[in-house]
């Protein structure tokens, strides 16, 4: 009986409020579900990749194959994922979740995550990258937090969301080359202090929209290792990703 009136009322509200693809707004069948024209311009990230950054590969000789970059200078992170590549649509959907108020968004970037995730998530701390708190204030919350909710929500991991915390007011990093980046967001981050004991030996997941250079999950992750953590995994809806071996 419940379910029979949770389909009405769905029904009800969708008359006047139908569904909507996430990406150009045209009526879909139901929530969180893109148009075809949409769906087949996200390039869904999958196949051969390097096994720290994720950075898609044309060959990888074995599951634990890096790229070029990853050897010369390794990460702090364990690895990195992203559910599709950075192109118009992706972008599209970061910036509706980021800047136009819209939550519900963060759910439909949760479930392409939870797949390319794998068990990633399984008994992990599950945190978002930090806001500094004057940014938080402005936007009135953290788009990452709400990635991350969404990702737990069907009990894979716990969630963390003040595990770690942003002290240091930083620039905005777009237009930024990844020294530069990594430079600007050195010391931004901390350990929550609730967790200085509980984080020991334990897997953390971090959240964030997009990976762009990396320095802002890299800053995170060295808090992480420093404080404890006995691997710190990267889950992103999207990332950047370079031609050949550039630089992240």
């Amino acid at each position: 009986m419940a379910r029979f009136f949770r389909q009405l009322f769905g029904a009800i509200v969708a008359f006047p409020l139908p569904p909507r693809c996430p990406g150009c707004g045209t009526v879909v069948a139901q929530d969180h579900v893109f148009c075809l024209p949409c769906w087949q311009a996200l390039d869904f990230l999958g196949g051969p990749a390097c096994a720290q950054c994720g950075q898609p590969v044309a060959l990888a000789f074995h599951e634990e194959a890096r790229c070029g970059s990853c050897l010369a200078d390794p990460p702090p992170f364990d690895r990195a994922r992203a559910a599709v590549a950075y192109g118009p649509i992706a972008r599209a959907l970061a910036l509706k979740l980021k800047y136009g108020r819209r939550p519900g968004v963060a759910h439909t970037m949760a479930r392409p995550m939870q797949r390319v995730a794998g068990t990633m998530l399984d008994g992990a701390l599950v945190a978002p990258v930090p806001l500094h708190r004057r940014r938080l204030w402005s936007r009135g919350y953290n788009q990452a937090a709400l990635i991350a909710r969404a990702l737990v929500r069907d009990g894979m991991g716990e969630l963390a969301l003040d595990l770690l915390d942003r002290p240091k007011a930083t620039p905005p990093l777009r237009g930024l080359g990844r020294l530069a980046r990594e430079r600007t967001v050195a010391g931004a981050f901390r350990l929550g202090q609730r967790w200085k004991q509980e984080i020991k030996g334990r897997r953390v997941v971090l959240v964030d929209d997009v990976y762009t250079t990396g320095a802002t999950v890299k800053g995170c992750a060295r808090a992480l290792k420093r404080a404890g953590a006995s691997e710190v995994s990267v889950l992103c809806w999207a990332r950047v990703v370079r031609d050949g071996d550039d630089e992240r």
